[in-house]
């Protein structure tokens, strides 16, 4: 089970490839994404041992230096993460939606820890800027109350640091918007 995960996001596409190889090199990690997203930048995340992590983070810092436009070292993380983060989850039955939006990659990631640590809800997904302008979001369900309190703690997040866009909760959904977010 991943336990810590890092995360940096670049400005220029090719630092990014080249940091990704660097971080690989500098600590024993594991590459979980490396690629472009909107609108040009370029993301690397990896998960290991806390140490690990940060290593290779900071052996990409050190290669992207001024490309770098956000990073974050997430230690134990909730179990739910990495699947949001791929768009693994089963969700079976429907119940109240919550989304949050964002200006930051690294953001969205730990407002979407904080929101299912807070409650009892499953995170849907945590789509990381691919065809979205380079914003992010995050889609988790539950009962009303533990939906309402995941998207306070996490829109904190992005409150404190002024990435929050939007947020919404949803008590009812239509069957058809829920099945759209599965």
């Amino acid at each position: 089970m991943i336990r810590t995960i890092g995360l940096l996001e670049y400005s220029s596409i090719v630092k990014g490839i080249e940091s990704a190889d660097t971080m690989l090199k500098a600590a024993e990690v594991e590459l979980l994404l490396s690629n472009s997203i909107c609108p040009g930048k370029y993301i690397v995340l990896i998960a290991g041992d806390v140490g690990s992590v940060k290593s290779a983070i900071q052996a990409g810092k050190e290669i992207g230096r001024e490309y770098i436009v956000d990073d974050l070292i997430l230690p134990s993380v909730h179990p739910q993460l990495i699947n949001a983060i791929n768009g693994a989850t089963e969700i079976g039955e429907l119940n109240a939606i919550g989304a949050m939006e964002f200006f930051s990659i690294a953001t969205s990631i730990v407002a979407a820890d904080a929101a299912a640590k807070a409650a009892q809800v499953n995170l849907i997904e945590i789509r990381l800027g691919f065809a979205i302008g380079g914003k992010s979001f995050v889609t988790l369900s539950g009962d009303m109350s533990a939906v309402s309190e995941a998207i306070e703690a996490g829109s904190n997040i992005g409150k404190e640091n002024g990435m929050l866009i939007n947020k919404v909760v949803i008590p009812s959904p239509r069957k058809e918007v829920f099945e759209k977010l599965l």
